[in-house]
């Protein structure tokens, strides 16, 4: 129960991770076409820390601890791995040649027929 708690808290918090950075302002939107006041954004100059910028250090940690439980429950349930719970194959079955491999060598050449004395 807790873990599909965690499940729902981790959805959440990526949904509203996702808006707070898309509602934010970029640190040059406000550049100027030829510079002017561009070193100062550019560089970027101390403001005081706005709502958004401290809820997405809030959903970013609750993001990564969420994270870290969620892969540290995984890991210790049954069933931590795929390929663990997935039967083995068994291998094809190659059929029986009925003629002989080829080999390198060529047959020998029958024995040539010996002229006859009358």
């Amino acid at each position: 129960m807790l873990y599909y708690l965690v499940v729902a808290i981790h959805i959440l918090v990526c949904v509203v991770l996702i808006l707070v950075v898309l509602l934010q302002r970029g640190r040059g939107a406000d550049l100027a076409v030829f510079g002017g006041g561009a070193t100062q954004t550019a560089f970027g100059t101390r403001s005081a820390a706005t709502f958004l910028t401290k809820a997405t250090a809030a959903c970013a940690i609750i993001f990564m601890v969420t994270s870290m439980a969620l892969a540290i429950w995984r890991a210790q349930g049954p069933g931590a791995s795929v390929l663990e719970q997935s039967p083995a194959a068994p291998a094809p079955a190659v059929p029986e040649s009925t003629h002989p491999a080829p080999t390198s060598e060529p047959p020998p050449a029958p024995p040539a027929e010996q002229p006859q004395d009358q």
